[in-house]
């Protein structure tokens, strides 16, 4: 009969499981898709124009536009029920930063509306529905992220499976054609930069999809033409965060969630002045470094050398006192005897799984930096700076992953329940103040019946007892004792709770300044600065196509490594 009754459960999971391949393979192949799409427009294959890939982009965000309207309504209907949730997933701070994002994001499809206006007689249709169908999309889709993310879909899981995975996979290529479309541009103005540091011998080939036609207005389609790279990154970024969110909700589909309360982690300015502090300096010295490199470069040999050095050097500092803050976190946690929390947590693995894969990235471009130095012939003074630099790049990011996924696997420190009532029991020279029912299920954990048992403070110490004309002759000899004992015992407890306070303050200071310098590491190559670009040893060293195209696929996992960092050490700080 068990066997029977067991059946069925076991059975029904193989649909789910067959769904959940099914689906993963279905967006693998939309993805896979769009990406040749991408890749043939990049290389302007013969009968592929950018019209055809955003077309297909449009599709897939109408298709995605109609799933998450039909779920919206299907939510609506069902309000009154009582839903699963991963308390988990969708951080407030998270979707406040993807809101943030989806702002700019909407101001970026407003200067391409007012671009295609401008030149409108030479492009084709679909550049202009383009960005109307990409804002409607956003607006729809934060608010769905807002609303549902920590859902836990328990109803028409397979049909979900497959709406939820069209739009990780449709924002993931969102984020693809994002990052080409900069890179390009990025590209073209790398290779006017080269002839300034003296590599003429590299052929310099534009690659130019500017419209052939004149604008309506000069002034404004500068003004557009500009702005869209510079809010590029912010674009970048918000589909990479909305692909991550959506994913986890893919992975809740289905699962049986184990309901406790999860503690907040509000965050609080307090304890961390001295990790803000010098947090802001290193962002500020950073957006100085930022404009006086992109003003510097190109201008000159003298002037693009200097601009290197300056950013190298400044590089190598931060990343230096990024180590050494991240070495005395782990020391600390190394001196803490806490259990880790191995539960089954699909976005603390996501997040742990984005660490070390999106690292990979610069860890690419640190270690080709390093067989370049050492391989190649010659050696310009500012070439130096780039090796220790990207040895400190390699060994900053696998400190800070060590401590970042051991930071998010740590169980909270969880009060001594104990020590809240230390204060209610108070021993005094000739009188003794018992505990109430409430105060004896503080200590024990559970309901004690009424019996006028007061439970032991401490092991051996202080006990209550039923015999009042017994307790209060053997009460009066013991008080002295009573008294040293309660001192001593009050004094260890506040020694102990000073030494962790101190432990606590200095992580969350850590974790501050760290946020800080992932935000500031994130400035640099999102807004143009890249020396991996400018250098130059490399493109001898590998060749200019190839360094290219390798600096072109790790330098999006890059950026969004720093991103992604800086939100996971936010987390941190909020539950140290």
């Amino acid at each position: 009969m068990e066997k029977a009754a067991g059946s069925p459960a076991v059975g029904g999971s193989y649909p789910q499981k067959n769904a959940e391949i099914l689906s993963s393979q279905y967006g693998i192949s939309l993805f896979l898709a769009g990406l040749l799409l991408t890749f043939a427009w990049a290389v302007h294959a013969v009968g592929i124009s950018k019209s055809h890939l955003l077309s297909y982009l449009i599709t897939l965000m109408l298709i995605q536009l109609l799933w998450m309207l039909w779920y919206l309504c299907r939510s609506c209907t069902q309000r009154r029920l009582i839903r699963d949730k991963d308390t988990h997933a969708g951080a407030r701070w998270l979707k406040c930063g993807i809101t943030l994002f989806a702002v700019i994001t909407l101001i970026l499809d407003s200067f391409k509306i007012g671009y295609y206006i401008d030149f409108s007689n030479c492009l084709s249709p679909t550049e202009g529905i383009f960005p109307v169908t990409h804002a409607v999309h956003t607006i729809l889709q934060v608010y769905f992220l807002w609303c549902h993310a920590k859902d836990v879909i328990q109803s028409f899981k397979t049909l979900e499976r497959f709406g939820v995975i069209h739009s990780v996979f449709t924002n993931l290529l969102l984020w693809t054609n994002g990052v080409l479309t900069e890179s390009k541009h990025q590209l073209n103005e790398h290779k006017e930069r080269l002839i300034t540091l003296g590599f003429g011998n590299i052929t310099i080939v534009l690659d130019d999809h500017a419209p052939q036609c004149n604008c309506t207005t000069t002034t404004l389609c500068s003004i557009f033409s500009q702005g869209i790279y510079y809010l590029y990154p912010f674009n970048i970024e918000y589909h990479i965060l909305a692909s991550t969110m959506l994913y986890v909700l893919w992975k809740n589909i289905g699962r049986k969630v184990e309901h406790h309360q999860q503690n907040k982690t509000p965050f609080k300015f307090h304890g961390i002045t001295v990790g803000m502090i010098f947090g802001l300096i290193v962002l500020t010295s950073t957006i100085g470094i930022v404009v006086v490199y992109l003003i510097q470069i190109g201008g000159s040999k003298i002037k693009s050398e200097l601009a290197l050095t300056m950013f190298y050097l400044h590089a190598i500092f931060v990343l230096a006192l990024m180590c050494t803050a991240g070495i005395v976190a782990l020391l600390i946690y190394r001196l803490e005897d806490r259990s880790l929390d191995n539960s089954k947590n699909p976005a603390r693995k996501l997040d742990a799984e984005l660490l070390v894969g999106t690292a990979a990235g610069s860890w690419l471009l640190s270690w080709g930096s390093i067989l370049a130095i050492i391989c190649a012939q010659a050696h310009p003074k500012y070439t130096w700076y780039n090796l220790p630099y990207s040895v400190l790049v390699i060994i900053e990011k696998y400190i800070q992953n060590l401590f970042i996924i051991e930071s998010i696997h740590r169980e909270q420190e969880k009060v001594n329940d104990n020590i809240k009532t230390l204060r209610i029991v108070t021993i005094s020279r000739g009188s003794t103040l018992s505990l109430t029912p409430l105060h004896k299920e503080i200590y024990n954990g559970r309901a004690t019946r009424d019996t006028g048992e007061v439970p032991c403070l401490f092991k051996g110490s202080i006990c209550g007892t039923d015999n009042d004309g017994a307790g209060v002759a053997q009460e009066e000899t013991s008080q002295d004792n009573i008294s040293v004992m309660h001192s001593a015992s009050d004094f260890s407890f506040y020694s102990r709770n000073s030494v962790t306070n101190s432990k606590r303050r200095i992580l969350k200071n850590i974790a501050a300044f760290l946020f800080l310098c992932n935000l500031s590491l994130w400035i640099p190559p999102a807004f143009g600065c890249r020396p991996e670009y400018d250098n130059g040893l490399e493109e001898i060293v590998f060749g200019f196509e190839p360094w290219i195209i390798v600096v072109n696929l790790a330098m999006p996992f890059s950026i969004f490594y720093r991103m992604h960092s800086a939100a996971s050490l936010f987390e941190v700080n909020c539950k140290t």
